[in-house]
């Protein structure tokens, strides 16, 4: 599937019935107050219809529920996409503008701060159906040609308070991270440095929170496809081809934390792939941090049978069969439930100059109506705390929010 489907659907228009609808009036939703917060606003028609969908998991056996989906349910639809409207823009722009004249610090800037009287509850619907649903979604639109830098950044930030609580991405304490190569010395071939930092392929995945947003600005000369698919799908057929493997992933694995080492832990922990809490499945999948976890003697070589378990799991991820394919583009915002989804990105060829490099912008967020999690996720999370959980806290760093990747 390729990036310029979105000339075939309704930009920004909303069809009666569909997953989009708000199920309110305009003039209800701008009788919302101007000032609303997250938890002022009601439960919207979708956020009852997905929950009410929730999958019920026990250990090793089959998960059921919109968490599982093929590829060829979505590729062909435009159920996923959402167009931001002129009044969405509208909005988002006198929103921004409001933020530089307050002069508040970027990171310091919360829901109140960034009034958004009709995409606000959409951002809210959005956000229900990414955590409690198919766990994908995609905006498009997002005005990066029209917006400064910093204007861009707000903008992004300010979408983000109405998807939960930003967290650190990596040992600076940026809340904003900057998906860019930095030519780091040994690139993507040296197992301790973030692949986000280089050209190179980014394995199968998920991040350590529970959701996470990438915003395109621009894009590489060549390559860089994005793709993910869905962990419940992939634990399925795990379940049905090699249920011995599966159970392998049931088990703790060994995890690097690539030199990125909060107070109080060590370089390396463990945690299952497949984690089951409260009648659902939770996967955790980060192959090149169990690849560089073996840099520890005390660590040890991974088993045959869970290099074979790893590798099925990227193999059936990988097909066609369950993946999804999407060429970002600048102004496409894509939003991905890490619980339930895994996702890659294809080495590119990037341009010369700085300023025409491959750049998205990364926000990881722990969401209010977050699953709950199990214990063991502490050792990565550093909380189980609904709505402040997740990220990389490194002492001797403040949170901050970076214009530009460094």
């Amino acid at each position: 599937m390729r990036g310029n489907v979105g000339s075939r659907f309704n930009r920004g228009r909303v069809r009666k019935g569909s997953r989009h609808e708000v199920g309110k009036g305009l003039a209800d939703i701008v009788a919302l107050s101007f000032w609303q917060t997250d938890t002022m606003v009601a439960p919207s028609p979708q956020a009852a219809k997905t929950t009410s969908k929730a999958q019920v998991a026990a250990p090793l056996t089959p998960v059921h529920g919109p968490s599982v989906w093929y590829a060829d349910e979505y590729k062909n639809s435009d159920t996923w996409v959402y167009h931001l409207t002129d009044l969405d823009l509208k909005e988002l722009t006198l929103a921004v503008e409001g933020v530089q004249k307050s002069g508040k610090d970027i990171k310091d800037v919360t829901q109140v701060d960034f009034p958004l009287p009709t995409l606000g509850p959409r951002l809210i619907q959005i956000r229900d159906e990414v955590v409690n649903g198919r766990g994908f979604q995609l905006l498009r639109g997002f005005p990066v040609g029209k917006f400064t830098t910093e204007q861009t950044v707000i903008g992004y930030w300010g979408l983000g308070t109405y998807w939960g609580k930003a967290v650190s991405q990596n040992k600076k304490h940026h809340l904003i991270g900057h998906v860019k190569d930095l030519g780091l010395p040994g690139g993507h071939h040296d197992i301790v440095n973030r692949v986000y930092a280089t050209y190179g392929a980014q394995p199968y995945h998920c991040d350590p929170v529970d959701v996470v947003g990438l915003l395109c600005l621009k894009q590489a000369k060549e390559g860089g496809l994005s793709s993910w698919s869905s962990s419940h799908a992939v634990h399925n057929e795990l379940l049905q081809r090699a249920p011995e493997l599966a159970s392998e992933l049931a088990q703790p694995l060994f995890l690097d934390r690539k030199n990125e080492i909060p107070a109080g832990k060590g370089p390396f922990y463990k945690m299952p792939v497949f984690n089951y809490h409260k009648g659902r499945l939770i996967a955790f999948y980060e192959n090149s941090f169990y690849q560089a976890a073996q840099r520890h003697p005390e660590v040890g070589p991974l088993s045959e049978a869970q290099l074979k378990a790893i590798d099925t799991f990227d193999a059936i991820a990988a097909s066609d069969k369950l993946r999804m394919d999407w060429v970002l583009q600048p102004g496409d915002l894509q939003l991905l439930n890490n619980h339930q989804v895994v996702h890659t990105r294809a080495e590119f060829v990037d341009h010369e100059e700085w300023e025409k490099k491959r750049h998205l912008l990364r926000l990881w967020v722990a969401p209010p109506n977050g699953w709950p999690i199990p214990e063991e996720f502490e050792e990565r999370y550093g909380s189980n705390e609904i709505g402040n959980r997740g990220g990389i806290v490194i002492p001797g760093f403040e949170p901050r929010v970076p214009l530009d990747a460094e």
